[in-house]
């Protein structure tokens, strides 16, 4: 069995955002030379996310709006956790999404169902970030 491990770094311009990183797992696929596995990928971060979702520009404005509504931003005040940090919301928008996917690999490709893509989600974003890329198989 073949092992491969690459991280993924990312420093987002805003503090919310969605990244499709499909491409990039892609790459790793290929540099892995791995055909029958496993793709693990997950976010390194407490405040960030690795999801399988649809890329619909309407979609990702809703599961923004969605997560705003579940754990507002501000006030800053509502959550115990802000103190040293204002980021309990990111905290929560992660619990929310998942810190990871795994995904089938078959004939050295990602199985994926239709529409799929996978996407790291910042919710504390204006700093440098990683995901873990764990690629297992023969």
């Amino acid at each position: 069995m073949k092992s491969y491990r690459k991280e993924l770094w990312f420093n987002t311009g805003k503090r919310r955002e969605l990244i499709n990183i499909t491409h990039e797992l892609e790459k790793c696929l290929t540099e892995s030379e791995i055909k029958e596995g496993l793709l693990l990928c997950n976010a390194m971060h407490i405040t960030a996310s690795v999801f399988i979702n649809d890329d619909e520009p309407g979609l990702h404005d809703d599961i923004e709006k969605w997560l705003e509504k579940l754990a507002p931003e501000k006030p800053y005040s509502q959550y115990r956790h802000n103190g040293f940090e204002d980021n309990a919301d990111a905290h929560l928008k992660r619990t929310v999404m998942g810190r990871e996917a795994v995904i089938a690999i078959t004939n050295g490709e990602m199985d994926f169902g239709p529409w799929e893509q996978v996407f790291y989600g910042e919710f504390d974003g204006k700093r440098k970030k990683r995901v873990l890329v764990k690629i297992i198989g023969e």
